[in-house]
Formats: structure tokens, sequence, C-alpha cells
């Protein structure tokens, strides 16, 4: 079955200079939530490794956006590079919409999918996990739940061996999919039916 679905949000690295302009563009999602096949409000979130002096405008941006998810009763997705205890604070600050939403590209870092988890997010896998610097990418897979998994590309970056180096699509899921199998001790086909069930149920389709 395929599905034709659309996301719309302010990503960390676009929001305006001032708490006005996030304001108007917060207001033109809005418009764009309530067409019908927009099923969650995103990427927004923290990105400290390209835009680093406007960290209180991304927060500010980051919490008005999941105050308007609330409004329209969607889930969010969450953007958080090199922004990781800044992203906790805010998910422990138990505000996110009903429907809850995404750790998006999962930062393989312990704490955060714990606040992540403990938030009611799920928590969605990329290519690095692939990779033979990801020390950690065992233990963090194990530690989350079955029904809350989910994979991605994150296209065109972050594509998983032994495609790296090269642009990413949705071709190489099949590599995300195996490794997340490999360290779950699952078949392939088990790990796809799990994330297909998984986000068809986040994004309510």
């Amino acid at each position: 079955m395929n599905f034709c679905i659309q996301l719309y949000g302010i990503h960390p690295s676009e929001i305006g200079k001032t708490k006005e302009d996030i304001d108007k563009d917060v207001l033109e999602i809005e418009k764009l939530a309530m067409l019908e096949k927009v099923v969650a409000i995103g990427e927004i979130g923290l990105d400290y490794h390209w835009e680093s002096e406007n960290k209180e405008m991304q927060k500010y941006a980051f919490l008005e956006q999941i105050k308007l998810a609330k409004k329209v009763n969607l889930p969010i997705i969450i953007h958080s590079r090199d922004a990781i205890m800044d992203t906790i604070e805010i998910l422990k600050q138990k505000i996110l919409p009903e429907k809850k939403g995404i750790l998006h590209c999962c930062q393989l870092n312990k704490d955060l999918v714990k606040a992540g988890l403990e938030a009611g997010c799920y928590i969605s896998f990329a290519g690095a996990i692939t990779f033979k610097s990801s020390k950690n990418a065992l233990e963090i897979v194990q530690m989350v739940p079955e029904d809350r998994i989910l994979i991605e590309t994150d296209c065109p970056y972050l594509s998983p061996e032994p495609k790296r180096g090269t642009r990413n699509d949705s071709r190489n899921i099949k590599y995300i999919a195996q490794k997340v199998a490999d360290i779950r001790g699952e078949n392939v086909e088990k790990i796809a039916e799990i994330t297909y069930e998984n986000a068809k149920r986040v994004f309510g389709i």
C-alpha cells in the first residue's frame, strides 16, 4: 500500500531572526496543517551544529511549534543535532502533543533516547547505526521497545554501509532494516512489518 502524506514545520536552520518572524511563520504552518494529507508537524527542534548563535530563538521556535501541534492534534517530528541536553530538557517538560511524535534520525545517545521514550516518542534510526564508528548502536537499538521503533533513510544524507559516501535514497532502507534485525535477533521481514505498523500508528494512516 502506498501513502501520500505531507509534513510541515520550520526546521531550526530555517527559523526567522525575531520572535515576530517566527510567530508569522507558525501561523502559516497552522494554515497548512489543516490540509487533509498533513500527518505531522516537522521537522522541528534544535540544531547547534550549523547554528549555535541563536539557541534561544531555536528553543522559542521549537516550543511554539509544539504548542501548534497540540492545537491541531498532530504528532511532531523532532530534529536534534549537537543539542542533546536542551532537547532532553524540553522533552522532560511533558509538553508534547497528545499524539507525541518521533525523534527523527535519532542521535545514538542513551540519555536522549531514554528521555524520548519517557516522553512517549517513537525512536527512528537511520544509516548511522550501520557505521563502524557507532560504538553504542547495539545498546541503543536494543533499548527501544518493539512498538516504538522506526527506520528511515534521512535522504539524501547518511547513506548506510555498504553505500556510505553515495547519495542516499529509499532503496537503502533495507540496509537499516537489516542492521536493526541483526542487533535485535529478528528476521528482516519482521522488522519491516513492525516499523511499517508503527509508522501507520504514529501518523494515523
